[in-house]
């Protein structure tokens, strides 16, 4: 097995919080290995010396272990390296499936980096966000249309409550993303409230998604007064966007208007690095999606499906010098193709 060689042990367990690329791919290929019922007892030991060598192989391992056992079923399979179109569909089944464990909502394979934000998330957040008037599975694109005809759609993996009253329209974003198109009713203002602080809207298409300890806004049509929790409120018109925490807004910039391609279950990408598109692919993915560093840089220009993020990895196989690794069902990495020139 070629990716058994170990790596300097230059980082302990104390200071690593993210394992490397290499690190990555190569737990996934001793996972498949150890799963195939080929291991040889001299491979288990190499296994036990690479796991031993230092700390980011043993978190790298970690990560493998606690997205694959979301995907039980196929573990069960003979060979779980194997990428057949039998396998990849059962795979896409596993997926549609939800699993509740005592009321709460178990993750059945969200990407390696929703699953390290998840650890860090309150238990009263995943309850109210599994418990939420309205929400999306991992890949999943949904438009409602509330009482007083505003259409919303949530994005991915987006959890949103509604609390209409006779002098208030208010919807509270728990997690994820939602654009808005509101309806006219001078007598209820509009408001969406987030863990940041307070949008109003002002005859308004905007959208709105939480990113950990901020809050984004890009505002297509009208304008949004933003008022965060503890500080003062601003007005930002159509053709702007921001980001605010409790305390404050940051700099407004030119708002961009290939954001809400996500409603129309598209990703426009135009000039962005290849890392940043995987960055975004992620959130529409259930398991692993990882990405070389030799290859992060590439400029990536084009419209992709995020409904099914496999043809967006085909095409982009196509068109760049990268080639789409498959270790695992669930596990998938995109690499320097073998025959390209990194250098232009």
């Amino acid at each position: 097995m070629s990716t058994t060689t170990p790596l300097p042990d230059s980082t302990s367990d104390s200071t690593r919080t993210e394992p490397s690329h290499q690190a990555m791919e190569q737990a996934a290929e001793w996972y498949a290995l150890l799963r195939s019922g080929e291991a040889t007892d001299d491979d288990h030991a190499r296994w036990q010396s690479w796991l031993e060598h230092n700390a980011d192989h043993r978190l790298a391992w970690q990560y493998v272990e606690t997205i694959s056992r979301s995907f039980e079923p196929i573990r069960a399979t003979p060979d779980p390296r194997q990428t057949a179109d039998g396998l990849w569909a059962a795979n896409k089944r596993v997926l549609q499936r939800r699993k509740i464990l005592t009321g709460i909502v178990v993750l059945t394979g969200t990407g390696l980096f929703g699953w390290a934000t998840w650890r860090h998330t309150s238990l009263p957040g995943i309850v109210l966000a599994q418990m939420a008037d309205y929400r999306t599975a991992t890949g999943e694109l949904r438009e409602v249309v509330m009482p007083d005809g505003t259409h919303v759609w949530l994005n991915t993996d987006t959890a949103l409550n509604e609390a209409y009253h006779a002098g208030l329209r208010r919807l509270r974003l728990i997690t994820g993303e939602i654009l808005i198109d509101t309806a006219t009713d001078p007598q209820r203002p509009f408001v969406v409230d987030t863990p940041q602080g307070r949008l109003q809207a002002l005859g308004t298409r905007f959208t709105v998604r939480v990113e950990s300890d901020k809050t984004f806004l890009g505002v297509y049509q009208g304008s949004v007064e933003i008022t965060p929790a503890a500080g003062t409120p601003s007005l930002i018109q159509a053709g702007q966007q921001t980001r605010f925490t409790t305390d404050a807004s940051t700099a407004v910039e030119p708002a961009d208007g290939a954001r809400e391609a996500w409603s129309r279950g598209v990703l426009v990408a135009w000039d962005m690095s290849l890392g940043d598109v995987v960055k975004e692919l992620r959130r529409y993915r259930n398991g692993y999606l990882g990405i070389a560093p030799e290859v992060a840089g590439l400029r990536v220009f084009g419209s992709f499906p995020l409904r099914d993020t496999d043809d967006t990895l085909t095409m982009l196989a196509s068109a760049l010098p990268i080639h789409i690794q498959r270790t695992l069902p669930w596990w998938v990495s995109i690499e320097a193709r073998a025959d390209a020139d990194q250098s232009h």
